[in-house]
């Protein structure tokens, strides 16, 4: 019996040994399939994190890219505006000069009336004297 027993107690232990060879596979697997779960699960929130930060500084270079073709139109606009005040000005100072000279003209021709009036009364005067 002691040999039964011997037999008995081996193959108990070999179906110890077993079970804990199999539990342990079977808790190795699964602490695989947990960590790479844990590893997808990480690079997918890391991917999220990346997309965020990408975005954040995407939409900042964005709205740089918005105002830098708004300050274009603008410099483009007020470009314009200014050539079309140095157009207005310049008819407006040939205008001014223009007025100036005829103006000019006719104090001259004012002066030169004057002066006719003033030889025709000599002219006149000297006339009746002879006369008289």
């Amino acid at each position: 019996m002691d040999r039964q027993h011997q037999l008995s107690a081996t193959s108990h232990l070999e179906a110890s040994l077993l079970q804990l060879i199999n539990d342990h596979n079977h808790t190795s697997v699964k602490l695989h399939q947990h960590t790479e779960k844990a590893k997808r699960e990480a690079i997918r929130n890391a991917t999220r994190v990346a997309d965020v930060l990408v975005d954040s500084v995407n939409g900042g270079v964005q709205e740089a890219f918005v105002i830098e073709k708004r300050i274009e139109m603008e410099i483009r606009a007020f470009a314009a505006t200014s050539a079309r005040f140095a157009t207005q000005t310049s008819q407006w100072l040939a205008a001014t000069h223009t007025l100036n000279t005829a103006v000019k003209e006719i104090g001259d021709f004012e002066n030169w009336m004057k002066t006719m009036e003033f030889d025709c009364k000599s002219i006149n005067a000297a006339i009746r004297n002879i006369h008289q």
